[in-house]
This record gives structure tokens, sequence and C-alpha cells, in this order.
């Protein structure tokens, strides 16, 4: 019989991940997992049992190739001739760049009820302050698993 769990078995740890120099997709991929609980033997699809994660360091995330000039996120404003965008680069730049990282996490994500939930548990910070400290987030060492994770 499979295994499916339950509400109250579901035990939530917190993450703290330093992005800097990580590159970002493989970052995202790596948030993504621990946010659904993949990672986990106790994984089960329709329940939120993934980890409360900690980003911090997020403007100081990696693109690699010409994805700081070349990616684009476009918006409309809902006027005629309203399609605005920014690149990557200017949005890491910009005031807030943490949204890059939340970006590509959520579209890591299964959209619908679930998904929201989910990314509800992800905390992304510019700098290296956050005020999670109360819950002593364990640190995973996202740059030191492989080596092609972290660009200087």
């Amino acid at each position: 019989m499979t295994y499916s769990a339950k509400a109250a078995d579901i035990q939530k740890d917190w993450v703290l991940i330093d992005a800097e120099g990580v590159v970002l997709g493989r970052l995202a991929s790596l948030i993504a997992l621990r946010l659904r609980g993949k990672h986990k033997p106790s994984y089960t699809p329709h329940m939120d049992d993934g980890d409360n994660v900690v980003v911090i360091n997020a403007d100081k995330v990696r693109l690699t190739g010409n994805k700081a000039k070349a990616d684009i996120f476009y918006w409309h404003t809902g006027y005629p001739g309203g399609i605005k965008g920014k690149s990557k680069g200017e949005i890491l730049a910009g005031k807030h760049p943490e949204r890059v990282v939340e970006k590509a996490v959520e579209r890591m994500i299964p959209e619908g009820p679930l998904g929201r939930k989910q990314m509800k548990n992800l905390k992304v910070y510019a700098g290296a302050s956050h005020p999670h400290e109360a819950q002593s987030p364990k640190v995973l060492d996202v740059a030191g698993m492989n080596p092609k994770n972290k660009r200087d």
C-alpha cells in the first residue's frame, strides 16, 4: 500500500540558503525541490510537506551567458500598446533584486492552490540579514554541492 502523509504527520524544517555566487537556475531548482518536499521520503503530491526556505544575498546571484541582457520579463499595463519589459540584469541592479529568484522558483512550482501555498513558504532577501533567526534555520550549502553551482 502506498504511504500518504496526513496533515498531522508533516514536519516542516527551516532552511537557510546563501545565494551569493550561485547560478540562478540551479539554485531555483533546489529551492523548488525543497518547497515541494520531494527530498523527503514522506513526499505526498497533494500535501504541502515542503520546508520553509529563507534565501539571503539574492542580489548577488549569478546569471550565465547573455541572460542578464537577453532574458526579459514582460508585463502589460492594460492600456493599448502598454507592453513593458525589464531584463534580469536591470532587475538585479534595481530596487527589488529578490524578484528574479522568486520568479525563477515560481515558474518551477505547479500552478494552482497548492503551488500558491508552497510559494508562501519561500522568503527571499536581497541582503545578508533576515528576520527568521528565531526559527534557527539549518544552513544548506548549495555552492558546495556541485562545482558547477557556483561561478565567480
